[in-house]
Order: C-alpha cells, then structure tokens, then sequence
C-alpha cells in the first residue's frame, strides 16, 4: 500500500511538513509506504476551464500537476496538507488540486483521502472542510481521527510543542492504514460498489 502526502505550504520544512511528517511516520510504522510532495513557492496556474483535459488525458499547463498524477493515480491514499490563509487553504495549493482532481480521468473511489491543516490560531476547520470537499466529490472515503486534523503554531517548534495536535496525526496514520487495510480486504472478498452512469443535473424547476 502506497499513500501520496501532498505539502501546499510554500515552506518546505514549516509546520505543515511538521504535521504530515507525524502522520508519514505513523504510516511507515504501519506498513504503508509513502512519499511527500511539496507545492513550493512557485506560481501555480488556476484552471481556465479550457476542457482540454477531457482530449488530452492530462492537463493542458504541463507542470507538477501532470507530474503528480501518475502517482496520484498509483497511491491507495492521499493526504493534503495546508497553512491557513485567511481561514482557507493556501491558493497555490487550491489551484494544483482543482487541476489535479479535474484533468485525471481516473476512478478515484475508495482511494483514501485525509485533510491537514495548520494554523497560528484560527481558521483550521474552515480550510480542514475546505480540503475534504475534494474526497468527498471523488467517492474517496475520508479518514478521521480522535479531534479535527489540525495543529497550532507559528513554528515547526512551536508546532512539536502542540501534544495534542501531534497525537491527533499519529492517530491520523494509524487509522489511515487500518482503513487502506480494510478496503484492500474488501476490495478482495467483495469487490467494489457498483456504480451507476454518471448523472449531471444543470438546473433544477
């Protein structure tokens, strides 16, 4: 089992890493492979809704979106993790996963997904509800752990000082890989959920 940990913070080794290292050891320890994606502070292009994908199989702006899918597409679970930004995610992370989600054709469901964010004080649920509406929209099951999945601290240290933020990441990877476990068992004796075709209802009377 492999999970993808995507780092939105423009600070390579901030609080964010601080947190997803926390939950990437926890997987380790489990079994789980992992690797670490950092967003970085460069310039990341918004989708333009230029459908191109829908041809292409992959989104038109060649860049660490077009990088990141093949592995997207081979992990069995992704992780997302945010800095605060005026109570939502870092932009530069919204604009590479409204590209991600968008332009790979491939099933996302019963991939498992699972939100970090990090604050100084405030703003982590919204940007933690913010983050989970990508699984959500994909069929990918959302994992949870012992409080919202959020640490406070305007340092890495100040972060490690957090007890309890810490220990809600361990238990994040913890219960990350009992539920990859569980869905690869499940997947095996039982298959899938049967889909239905798509539906897009445009308006509503």
């Amino acid at each position: 089992m492999k999970v993808l940990l995507v780092n939105g913070s423009p600070r390579k080794n901030g609080c964010t890493f601080t947190a997803l290292s926390e939950v990437e050891k926890a997987l380790n320890a489990a079994g789980v492979e992992t690797e670490m994606i950092h967003i970085g502070a460069k310039a990341m292009q918004g989708c333009i809704a230029c459908n191109r994908c829908n041809g292409l199989g992959r989104c038109v702006f060649d860049d660490l979106v077009n990088e990141t899918a093949p592995k997207f597409e081979a992990a069995d679970g992704l992780v997302v993790g945010s800095p605060v930004y005026y109570a939502s995610a870092n932009g530069s992370l919204i604009a590479f996963l409204d590209r991600l989600f968008y332009s790979t054709p491939f099933d996302k469901t019963m991939k498992v997904g699972a939100a970090v964010v990090s604050c100084r004080r405030g703003g982590a649920s919204a940007s933690f509800d913010e983050l989970n509406k990508y699984f959500t929209i994909s069929g990918m099951p959302v994992v949870s752990s012992q409080y919202w999945n959020s640490v406070h601290g305007n340092t890495p240290e100040e972060v490690r000082q957090d007890l309890e933020g810490m220990q809600v990441m361990r238990t994040l990877g913890r219960n990350m890989a009992f539920l990859l476990g569980s869905i690869a068992l499940g997947k095996a004796q039982i298959g899938l959920p049967e889909q239905e075709p798509r539906v897009a209802t445009n308006f509503i009377r």
